[in-house]
């Protein structure tokens, strides 16, 4: 009788978080430069090229976690995208509903410190700009197609891999590796804010789609009274 060797799941690590984050840079910032600098922007009029930029935002993340995952793992339950329970995903609306209050509170004082004179986020209010129609674009691609996006590929791939080297490494420096590429500005505040509730949630339920609810909730309150206003 022959004896079977039990299956041994791999993990993701650096190589994915590092693959990860490339292929996250060069789609989502590198390729939005080489187009402006080409002059595509201004061909395209600024509602349609916010409304690229919206899209882009969530489909570098999907195309980073795609790359991070084809490495070589192939697994998506070694990730967390697993199913979770209501509960869960409620808690993640919760946690949503924090990070929003807690994420304009810091961002108020980055403000009140700062006095930024640069909108980063201008490109997606231009986006809004158009009509109706551009306003429930942007938010779909804001509010839902960037938070599955960024949550596979930070959570998903980041937080998961760094969590080997114990909770407070996996929580808080995905968080800040989150944040880091949104830039120094005042989005990193929000960013930092959404990762770490997003980043414990995942730690806790072992599962990507809680912290997706929480950065939707965020986004779709958050980015929601911005193209509101912009509209």
């Amino acid at each position: 009788m022959s004896v079977q060797t039990p299956t041994v799941t791999k993990r993701p690590g650096w190589p994915e978080i590092l693959v990860g984050l490339a292929v996250m840079a060069l789609v989502g910032y590198g390729l939005p430069i080489t187009l402006s600098r080409l002059g595509v922007s201004e061909a395209l009029g600024p509602v349609v090229f916010g409304l690229f930029l919206a899209a882009l935002s969530g489909v570098a993340g999907l195309a980073a976690f795609a790359a991070a995952a084809y490495l070589r793992v192939r697994s998506l339950p070694a990730f967390g995208v697993r199913r979770t329970t209501g509960r869960w995903l409620l808690i993640g609306v919760a946690g949503g509903l924090v990070a929003l209050v807690v994420a304009r509170i810091a961002a108020a004082a980055y403000y009140y410190l700062f006095h930024p004179t640069d909108n980063v986020q201008q490109p997606y209010a231009d986006a809004a700009s158009g009509g109706i129609l551009t306003v429930i674009l942007s938010l779909l691609f804001l509010a839902v197609l960037t938070p599955i996006g960024e949550e596979f590929l930070f959570r998903g791939v980041v937080t998961t891999a760094l969590l080997r080297y114990g909770a407070l490494a996996g929580v808080v420096g995905s968080a800040v590796i989150f944040a880091l590429m949104h830039g120094l500005n005042a989005v990193f505040v929000t960013a930092l804010v959404v990762g770490l509730v997003a980043a414990e949630l995942r730690r806790r339920s072992g599962s990507v789609w809680p912290g997706v609810v929480v950065h939707v909730t965020n986004n779709l309150i958050g980015q929601g009274l911005v193209l509101f206003l912009a509209s």
